[in-house]
C-alpha cells in the first residue's frame, strides 16, 4: 500500500492552505510557488477535494481556495480518502460500496488481522488533523517561506 504523488502532494497543498487560511482565500499559483508543485496539478488535485466537500473556490481577483471547515476539524484521512479512495491494506477489507467479496472471506485465516491493520490506519489517519501537521511543520519551521 503505497500513497501516491496526487494524495502526497494534496496532503501538502492542504497543510499550506491551513496555513495560511487566516489570509483569506489563497490563490493555487501560490501554494504551487511555496510547495514547488505544479500549478495545473494542484488545479486537478483541489477540483477532487472541492467535491469532496474539504475547500471552496472562490472567482475574482481576490478570489482562490479556502478550507471549508477549521483546520482542526479535518483529517489527514478526509484528504487523502478524497484523493486516493478508501485506504486499505487488502480488498477485502475496504468500505462498501468498495469492498470485495472473497470466496474465502469465512474460512480465511488473516481476514481479522487485515481488518484490524486498517483498523489502526483509520485512527492514525483520522486522528491526525491538518493543524496538527501545520503545528508540526512551523515547530520544524519546514518549509514555510514568508513573502513580503
Amino acid at each position: 500500500m503505497q500513497i501516491s504523488t496526487r494524495g502526497r502532494y494534496g496532503l501538502r497543498a492542504m497543510v499550506d492552505l491551513a496555513m495560511h487560511n487566516q489570509e483569506g482565500p489563497l490563490a493555487l499559483r501560490v501554494i504551487a510557488e511555496r510547495q514547488e508543485i505544479s500549478e495545473s496539478y494542484l488545479e486537478q488535485v483541489f477540483t477532487s477535494l472541492r467535491k469532496a466537500g474539504l475547500v471552496r473556490a472562490s472567482r475574482g481577483a481576490q478570489g482562490g481556495y479556502e478550507l471549508v471547515k477549521k483546520a482542526t476539524e479535518i483529517t489527514v484521512g478526509d484528504v487523502l480518502r478524497a484523493l486516493e479512495g478508501p485506504i486499505a491494506p487488502v480488498l477485502c477489507v475496504e468500505s462498501a460500496p468498495f469492498s470485495k467479496q472473497c470466496e474465502r472471506e469465512k474460512n480465511c485465516i488473516t481476514r481479522q488481522f487485515w481488518q484490524e491493520f486498517k483498523e489502526t490506519i483509520d485512527r492514525f489517519l483520522d486522528g491526525t488533523s491538518l493543524q496538527d501537521l501545520a503545528d508540526r511543520a512551523v515547530s520544524n519551521k519546514v518549509n514555510v517561506m514568508y513573502y513580503i
